[in-house]
């Protein structure tokens, strides 16, 4: 019996390797799934996390120009630095070791103010020697003057025995050919006092230039030598001899100069008003007025230079600080019309000069519109033709934006 069920189960038919529902016959079908799913998901998140068309904006509506104040609005705005019109770097006229600074930065100093002293040792000493040269030649020239007088006195008296022919005339002329050569002895002797007081002169002038003086009134800003040091008026190629003791700057003299590209510059004029703001204090305007264009321009920059002034002084105002300048127009006449126009952003707006375009929204896509500027206060831009109040512009990266481009967006934009 039991041979009998071996032998059936021999014939039976094995159909596990011909069952197409059976996994382990088709491994690679997995794999098929797998990579099916995935697709899938990466599909719906590209869909969920893919930009909206368009290239990104921020908007801003134009708003009416304001009536103007007492004094005009600016015509146009420049950046620059505080500077100091007299300013000098204090040294002495000698090269000598340097033995007391009487300066700090910050201090104070008038003119003529002793800053500094050098070593007066070898120059007192020429000095010294120059006096006792000078009591020399006029002791020199008071002995020959003594033998002047004698001499004059005794040709006087040959003169008299001449008459009561007492000597002969040779003898009166060999006592003023004497008087004549004394006489040439003063006159050189008189000349050695006079160069011997040059001399003296001289050695005193060296000696008062081993003290250093401020030459005007100011606030010294750098203190550039110590005591120990070789100071001298010419420049040392090494490295430890200074050129000078410090720097004394007049505070009085600050004033403003900033670059103003030359297509603008015909909107700025000597003695025109103007508003000084620092970086240092941004809320605070300082009234200021135009001294003058520098009549030349910069190729490299295509700028002109401009310097401002200060019209009221404040101990807030140093060298060196930036500044931005706004250049005022004339205050509007009474009875003057209404300004025109608009104000939108400044970074709203392409061109320079007197004309522009900005992009108006339209929907979802931009309108390009070209308009006629005008003034510039700050960030602001005046429209003067081209845009009506409320009209929405878009802020971005307008160069590569073009009429009719799709745009998204993404923040609220200034008023």
């Amino acid at each position: 019996m039991d041979d009998r069920a071996a032998l059936l189960n021999q014939l039976k038919i094995d159909r596990r390797h011909d069952d197409p529902d059976d996994d382990e016959s088709r491994p690679w079908l997995k794999w098929l799934i797998a990579a099916i799913v995935l697709a899938l998901l990466g599909a719906g998140a590209y869909a969920m996390l893919k930009p909206p068309p368009g290239a990104p904006v921020t908007v801003a509506t134009a708003r009416p120009a304001a009536s103007g104040g007492a004094a005009g609005g600016s015509l146009l705005d420049a950046a620059g630095y505080v500077v100091a019109r007299r300013a000098a770097t204090v040294s002495s006229k000698v090269t000598g070791l340097v033995t007391e600074v009487l300066i700090e930065e910050g201090s104070r100093v008038e003119a003529n103010q002793i800053v500094a002293r050098l070593d007066d040792t070898n120059i007192r000493a020429t000095l010294e020697q120059s006096r006792a040269q000078l009591d020399s030649a006029k002791a020199q020239a008071a002995q020959v003057r003594v033998n002047v007088a004698n001499a004059e006195r005794d040709v006087a008296r040959r003169k008299g025995l001449v008459e009561q022919k007492f000597i002969s005339i040779a003898e009166l002329d060999t006592a003023t050919t004497t008087l004549d050569s004394l006489r040439a002895s003063l006159i050189t002797a008189e000349r050695n006092v006079a160069v011997a007081a040059r001399a003296v002169d001289v050695a005193q002038r060296s000696f008062d230039d081993t003290t250093v003086r401020a030459p005007f009134a100011g606030v010294i800003t750098v203190k550039a030598a110590q005591v120990g040091e070789i100071v001298s008026p010419l420049s040392a190629g090494g490295g430890f001899t200074r050129t000078g003791i410090g720097t004394v700057v007049d505070m009085d003299s600050l004033e403003v100069e900033v670059d103003v590209n030359e297509n603008f510059i015909n909107r700025v004029k000597a003695g025109q008003p103007a508003i000084i703001k620092l970086n240092a204090y941004p809320d605070w305007s300082i009234p200021a007025s135009v001294i003058a264009v520098i009549p030349t321009a910069d190729r490299s920059k295509a700028t002109v230079k401009v310097r401002v002034a200060f019209k009221e002084r404040d101990d807030r105002v140093l060298p060196e600080m930036g500044a931005r300048v706004s250049f005022l127009g004339d205050a509007p006449a009474a009875g003057a019309p209404a300004p025109v126009g608009v104000i939108v952003p400044v970074a709203a707006v392409l061109g320079s000069g007197d004309a522009g375009a900005v992009f108006l929204l339209k929907g979802d896509k931009v309108e390009r519109r070209a308009v006629k500027l005008g003034a510039r206060t700050g960030s602001d831009q005046t429209v003067i033709a081209g845009l009506n109040a409320g009209d929405r512009v878009v802020i971005g990266d307008l160069p590569k934006l073009k009429d009719g481009d799709p745009v998204r967006i993404t923040a609220p934009g200034g008023g």
